[in-house]
């Protein structure tokens, strides 16, 4: 309990630190967000903007303006998008089941290719194998995430047609109900299996895209691990009482070197919701990566501000 309270106490003045790095960069960015929501409604005066910039604030001083976001952060109200003029918090909670449901899915491809490689190439030590894996996690690290994106869509999609290559759901698939926001969970529970196939084949490249460069490093840390494990006493115990080696190596040598592998699986879940947008932009894919990268653009400061937050 100790423990959770120090990480907790430690993390304020992060969150403290990147709030104002955040708050500062968006607002000593060229640009004025009431003069890109303005540009498509025709003529407007200098007195229209004028208006509009002291309705959002943004006529305060920034002090006053950095202070007034923190108290709506205390008091729950993460204010109101420039662009859209919707609550941030719809905008976030509506985006943000999407970005987790493509981030569990990216682990659980990262992890399918991960774990039995690493066991390959432990239990077969420098065998072809152990070599070729080698090699393959060697380019999974070396290799973007969106790069491969780009190749997949240009492979599987372009050119072989196997799989769609952008969106959430084909625009001729009627959608479930929203219940809990996961695509997937929500197709299952409406019984709508036209939509969860339609919407597992939309989610199958950009899973592979971030899960793949995530595999390549837990397949080494899960190759050292159980390099360590498989030359401790009890495993040569095991195989000294004629346990058949596939048993020595899942029930007893593979528990123990998950450790180490359920530790990176976690923070890789972080980094994957962290860093996302570039994938999420390639592939149309409607989370909360899309919203900053459109936010950014247009100068929503309310909305980048909480979601650099949520990512920290």
């Amino acid at each position: 309990m100790n423990t959770v309270l120090q990480r907790i106490l430690h993390a304020i003045p992060i969150l403290i630190g990147i709030s104002i790095v955040v708050f500062s960069l968006m607002h000593l960015t060229p640009g004025d967000p009431v003069e890109i929501m303005l540009a498509g409604v025709g003529h407007v005066s200098q007195a229209d903007i004028e208006l509009m910039r002291s309705e959002l604030g943004l006529d305060r001083p920034l002090v006053y303006q950095y202070f007034s976001f923190v108290g709506g952060l205390i008091r729950g109200d993460w204010g109101i998008s420039v662009r859209t003029s919707a609550p941030v918090k719809e905008l976030i909670l509506e985006r943000l089941p999407a970005t987790i449901e493509l981030t569990l899915a990216a682990i659980i491809v990262s992890l399918i290719i991960a774990i039995p490689a690493g066991v390959l190439s432990a239990v077969r030590r420098y065998s072809f194998i152990d070599k070729l894996s080698t090699l393959v996690a060697l380019v999974g690290i070396s290799m973007p995430d969106f790069w491969l994106g780009l190749i997949l869509i240009l492979i599987f999609s372009v050119g072989l047609q196997w799989l769609p290559g952008g969106v959430r759901l084909a625009f001729d698939i009627t959608p479930p109900p929203t219940v809990t926001g996961f695509l997937l969970l929500d197709s299952v529970f409406a019984g709508n299996w036209a939509a969860f196939r339609g919407a597992l084949k939309h989610l199958a490249l950009p899973a592979v895209a971030l899960g793949a460069p995530m595999a390549a490093l837990t397949m080494r840390v899960t190759r050292s691990s159980m390099l360590e494990v498989i030359r401790q006493d009890y495993i040569t115990f095991a195989k000294a009482k004629g346990l058949r080696e596939a048993a020595v190596v899942i029930k007893h040598a593979l528990r123990n070197a998950l450790i180490p592998t359920i530790t990176v699986i976690a923070l890789n879940m972080g980094i994957l919701l962290g860093g996302n947008m570039i994938v999420e932009r390639i592939f149309s894919w409607p989370g909360l990566g899309q919203l900053v990268v459109d936010s950014i653009r247009t100068y929503d400061y309310p909305v980048v501000q909480i979601a650099v937050l949520l990512y920290a």
